[in-house]
Order: C-alpha cells, then structure tokens, then sequence
C-alpha cells in the first residue's frame, strides 16, 4: 500500500531504529474496520476548518509533540505562501474557521499581519498558544490584548494543573509560566461570562494510556485553578497521544508500542470514526502542501488526489471528492469517546 510505504519512509527518516512496520501482521488494518461500517473508502463532508501550520519552530520542547517542533526547528511558512492560504479562503466561503498551529504559531515574523488578513474576510481564528510565548519575550507581552482585539480563539496546552506533572512533560518552569500567561489573558477578558473570547485548554496523557472522561476531567480542572489560581477558561479537549513523532520515540524507548496500539485498537469506536476531524478540515503545510489532517502532515502523507496537493494547485471540486488518507495512527482518533483537536467526537 502507497500509504504504508509513505509510512515507512517518514519513520525511517525519523531516526527510527525499529521498524514499527514489522508489527503490522500482528495489528488489524484501519481501513478493515471502516469497511464493515461503510466508511471505506472515507469521504469528506463539507471543507469547514481550514487548519495551517505556520512553521515547526517553537521556544519549548515538548516530550508528546506530534510535531517534533522546538527551537532549532526552521521550517517556517513565508508570506507568499500565507498569500496562497489567503486566496484559498478568498475562493472557498465553506472554509468559516482558520485554525493556526505550529509549533508556536507567533514565532512566525508575518503571523500578525496573516490574521489581520484573515480577519479581513471575518472568518473565526483559532489560535494553538503554548502560553509560555507570551512571557518568552517582551515582544509576546502583548499576545493576550492582541488576540482580544481580533476575537480570536485561543486552545493552550495544560497537561496537569499541577507544577510536577506539566513540567515533567514541557520543560522546568512551564507551569509557571503558563499559570501567569492564563491570568494574563483573563485579565484582558478571556474565558470571563458575557465577554465572547474563548480560551480553551488540551490536555495529552502524560504516559502509554488513553485520557480520561472529558467532561469529568473539566470539571477537575475548573476546581484546581479556580481555587489555587484565580484561573477560569471555557473548555478543556482531552486529546488521545498518536503514536508518532516524539511521542512514537518514546513508545518505542520504553518498550510500550505494542500495548499502546492494542489499547486503541480495543477501544475503536464506529461512532468516533464516523466524526473523524478529517471529513471537515484541511491540513496545510509549512510549505504550502495540503493534507487530511495534522497527523497525516508529520507523516508526509498528503492528499490522495495527486493533481491538487499544494496551494498553488488547489481544486475544491478534486479535494471535495477525494479519498482521506487513513492508517494505523488513525486509531488514535477512534479509539474511546475519539479525538479531534476541538477534543472527543462521540459521546
């Protein structure tokens, strides 16, 4: 299969010491259990989320990152390409959200003027804060007034709302950090009733299990940093590790590959693989390329329609009518209540 060759391919220039692939007689296919629900091959539904990663530089390191991003990283998207996102959504009234990712989306020098772009043609911008950015600099302190004055969505990253756990898994003096840039962008008004600016967190697992119940974890999280913090937001997404990327590294190292992927095959949902996050998005590359979705762009494997792969080729009607791309990682988004980047797709 072309996508499992892609596979191999972008795992071996990963670094990786172990064919993962070797493993595959002993795993059902994804694709076996769309079948059986009439879901293969998958379709897309209406394009609604416009999701582009800006560049894979950031200012932390984090041991789950799907993206391998962090400070040497210096893949970063030009203006001339953020032109081609522009005339995109310019071409496709569908697309009502721009979803920015990066790593840390504002370390790109053009990322300002890119949302004031899109605010032009008042689409709903959504941006992956690390929340750390904010303080990193002098030149970041005014990220929460900023992001205010544009209404923009604001989704950060908290894997524990305590200090030992969050920086176990981002780095010493992540907690901190992020603690002070939540109050910051409550202070401007974020997450506070009547004020329409969304401030959302993510929480990933910190080890080889799935998340928790969604609503239940909220509810812990409201508690602890209303209580020790002052901190209030609108919505926690409990979103399930792929094994890819550093995460896959870590897998790997600590010999839990194989009990992880039977964990998510076991929990396969029908339910969640009929909201999978790729029937309604469409992933764009640093370097313009397009994509099912942000797992599929770190794996290389772009879309299936060969003659509509890049922003400089974009056919709606192709990409309207294409294959998504599924694999083995897919389990992740599958597995129990799913996975998306807005959180669990099934009830």
């Amino acid at each position: 299969m072309k996508s499992l060759q892609a596979l191999k391919h972008a795992l071996a220039d990963a670094g990786h010491q172990v064919d993962v692939l070797e493993h595959e007689k002993d795993f059902p296919l994804f694709r076996d259990k769309l079948e059986p629900i009439g879901l293969f091959p998958l379709k897309p539904l209406v394009s609604q989320i416009f999701q582009v990663n800006v560049g894979k530089m950031c200012n932390q390191v984090c041991k789950h990152c799907h993206v391998d991003a962090g400070p040497d990283r210096k893949e970063i998207m030009t203006r001339e390409t953020m032109q081609l996102c522009l005339d995109v959504l310019k071409k496709n009234e569908s697309f009502t959200t721009v979803d920015l990712t990066g790593g840390a989306p504002e370390l790109n020098p053009d990322f300002r003027w890119f949302v004031e772009e899109i605010k032009k043609m008042n689409r709903h911008i959504i941006v992956r804060c690390n929340l750390t950015i904010i303080l990193a600099n002098k030149r970041f302190n005014d990220l929460p007034d900023f992001f205010k004055h544009h209404a923009i969505e604001v989704v950060s990253s908290l894997p524990s709302y305590t200090k030992d756990r969050t920086d176990r898994q981002r780095g010493d003096g992540v907690f901190e950090d992020s603690i002070k840039a939540l109050q910051m962008l409550n202070e401007v008004g974020y997450a506070k009733e009547g004020s329409g600016l969304i401030l959302n967190l993510v929480y990933n697992p910190a080890g080889a299990f799935l998340p928790p119940s969604q609503p239940a974890l909220e509810k812990e999280y409201k508690e602890a940093l209303l209580k020790d913090f002052g901190i209030v937001f609108n919505n926690l997404f409990a979103i399930t590790n792929m094994p890819i990327s550093r995460y896959l590294d870590y897998l790997l190292v600590s010999g839990n590959y194989v009990s992880y992927m039977e964990k998510l095959i076991a929990a396969y949902n029908p339910t969640a693989a009929t909201n999978v996050m790729c029937r309604n998005t469409i992933s764009v590359g640093w370097d313009g390329f397009l994509y099912d979705c942000d797992f599929n762009q770190m794996l290389d494997l772009k879309l299936s329609c060969t003659e509509s792969t890049h922003l400089s080729n974009y056919n709606a009607s192709l990409i309207d009518k294409r294959d998504i791309v599924v694999n083995q990682h897919c389990y992740g988004c599958t597995a129990g209540a799913g996975s998306s980047c807005g959180g669990v797709v099934a009830e």
